[in-house]
């Protein structure tokens, strides 16, 4: 045999094998996005059965009738725009500020050289080992104090700053060169020209991870917004829908009905934003 037909032969057995690995992967990630996919199928498919069907045993995986009515029901039984509209109003509040509050507070603690910084840090990062229902009680008593109980205020409050946002943010500063604050300074710019100009476009990726990570926590919130919450008109999506399950008899179909509304604007703008969704996780090293 030739060299060069052995040649030919191990670049067709390389690219076997290859294919081979491949066919591998593609049926592993398949079985992945199926596991992964079917609740939120089943969501949807349960949202357009009955409460009979959802509760069959054996579970009846397609309803016999669609029933589109129970997303109608959703809507009468719910103040459904009002507290989609409170859920924008609070997520939009704090995503906004915490990208403001966290970045200042990062650049600071990464950049900047002032007495009893170390102190100041270590205080900032030791929240994030304690629990936040601890808090619980001494923010309800400040927030009664201050009379925003049932307020868009009252829910919003504790979530304008984060430890693990300004954490997040320090941690991309200290990633960056000093040589561009050196080259910056000597060129004439001020300290707050530097941040503006010259470090903050340097952690866009960043920034949009901690946009990303606050409107999903803030959307999804339960706890808190029961907690200061008591009227429906004043309660987020995420504490509405709670008020559905009952202790006598829960509609299961019109609870997923409502879950699917209250989870597509966030679907929808994951799908818009999707490749700066991923662009910016995959830069900050977070899944």
């Amino acid at each position: 045999m030739s060299d060069t037909a052995i040649v030919q032969r191990a670049v067709s057995l390389k690219g076997r094998r290859a294919r081979g690995s491949n066919v591998g992967a593609h049926i592993v990630l398949t079985v992945g996005a199926v596991v992964m996919a079917f609740p939120f199928v089943w969501q949807i498919i349960s949202s357009l059965s009955s409460n009979a069907e959802v509760q069959s045993q054996p579970p009846t995986f397609w309803p016999a009738r669609l029933r589109w009515e129970n997303y109608a029901e959703v809507f009468s039984r719910l103040p459904f725009l009002e507290q989609a509209q409170t859920s924008v109003t609070i997520t939009l509040i704090r995503t906004l500020a915490q990208i403001l509050l966290c970045t200042l507070a990062g650049y600071a603690f990464a950049r900047m050289r002032f007495r009893g910084r170390g102190l100041l840090l270590a205080l900032v990062l030791s929240i994030l080992m304690i629990p936040s229902q601890v808090f619980l009680l001494s923010q309800y008593q400040i927030i009664n104090g201050l009379g925003l109980l049932n307020t868009v205020a009252g829910i919003v409050l504790p979530g304008l700053f984060s430890a693990f946002g300004t954490f997040l943010m320090r941690t991309a500063f200290l990633a960056l060169p000093r040589e561009l604050e050196e080259a910056a300074r000597l060129d004439g710019a001020n300290p707050i020209q530097i941040f503006w100009k010259v470090m903050l476009p340097l952690v866009r990726p960043t920034i949009s991870v901690l946009a990303i990570m606050t409107t999903l926590w803030s959307w999804n919130e339960l706890l808190w917004p029961l907690v200061v919450s008591t009227y429906s008109e004043k309660m987020p999506l995420s504490a509405g829908l709670a008020t559905l399950i009952s202790d006598r008899t829960i509609q299961y179909p019109i609870v997923m009905a409502a879950s699917v509304l209250a989870m597509a604007p966030i679907l929808i703008l994951f799908v818009v934003l999707q490749r700066r969704v991923i662009d910016g996780l995959a830069a900050s090293g977070l899944k």
